[in-house]
């Protein structure tokens, strides 16, 4: 959608030494262009912006670029422009673009968002029919294998302040399911999980770091085929919300990246071209919700 376009012409009112003055477009097409800043007019990079016609249909959409401008080449019409970004509320504008024309919607200020509101202080438990503990690894070199853990609990003490707050997680290392029952099977073996010596994966964290708006890390040691290492997770908090039942719940997303080698997951069996059959990293996704115990 960016450079030169055969048969196109230059954009009116770009001039020479302007940054778009080599920008050639379709004769039906306009650009659509505006900077995205914070309330302290700092830029805000990686936006997220979504470029929609009248009817509610999305043509274009990506990411700020460093010094947080949007810019979208977009056929002559009437268009709304959405931008988020963590932290902060949603802008919404409209602009209007003509055949060889630019719309500049100027510089955009984003004004930063409350926070959602914490869980209260006390006992919280996970609650597993909401929520999953999911992986994907690499497959010899090539197909990625997706797969959860079926059975797992856990237990969440809320402080007063955030951050002195703990958690307790217990995985059923027999419950792997990869959907494929062979599969599933060589993994609770010895050559990978030995779910015979160590029928657990636990994870104990009494680190947790805000990270600003709703992102926090939480640090803590998992122990998985006997070895415990530190792990941090990548969490996104969610928020509070009710069940069916109008029972309180409170909700986050997390993320992780394990390396087998690092809990002696060894197993080293080679292809004909010598492609590991299993890969060395392991990416951990999570969702989770939490309920006050009773």
């Amino acid at each position: 959608m960016f450079g030169r376009w055969l048969n196109g012409r230059r954009a009116a009112g770009v001039t020479q030494g302007n940054a778009l003055a080599g920008l050639e477009m379709p004769r039906t097409a306009g650009l659509l262009s505006c900077r995205v800043l914070d309330p302290v007019d700092e830029v805000v990079p990686l936006a997220e912006f979504a470029v929609m016609d009248g009817a509610g249909r999305k043509v274009f959409g990506g990411e700020t670029d460093p010094f947080g401008n949007v810019l979208a080449t977009v056929p002559a019409g009437e268009y709304r422009l959405a931008v988020t970004a963590e932290g902060f509320t949603p802008f919404h504008g409209s602009a209007t673009v003509v055949e060889g024309g630019h719309a500049s919607l100027g510089d955009v200020t984003l004004q930063l968002s409350a926070p959602p509101q914490l869980p209260a202080p006390g006992e919280w438990e996970v609650e597993p029919m909401h929520s999953q503990i999911g992986f994907t690894a690499r497959h010899i070199g090539l197909a990625r294998i997706h797969g959860r853990f079926n059975t797992f609990a856990g237990a969440v003490r809320i402080a007063d302040r955030m951050e002195d707050s703990a958690m307790h997680v217990i995985i059923d290392a027999a419950s792997i399911d990869t959907n494929v029952q062979m599969r599933d099977d060589h993994l609770r073996s010895s050559d990978f999980l030995d779910v015979g010596a160590y029928p657990t994966m636990e994870f104990y964290s009494d680190r947790f770091v805000h990270r600003g708006g709703t992102r926090w890390g939480v640090t803590g040691a998992l122990t998985l085929h006997g070895v415990s290492r530190t792990v941090t997770l990548d969490t996104q908090y969610l928020g509070l919300g009710n069940g069916l039942e109008g029972e309180t719940r409170a909700a986050c997303r997390a993320t992780t990246e394990l390396h087998r080698e690092d809990f002696t997951l060894t197993w080293q069996t080679m292809l004909a071209r010598g492609i590991a059959a299993v890969g060395s990293s392991i990416s951990i996704d999570m969702d989770i919700q939490i309920v006050p115990k009773s």
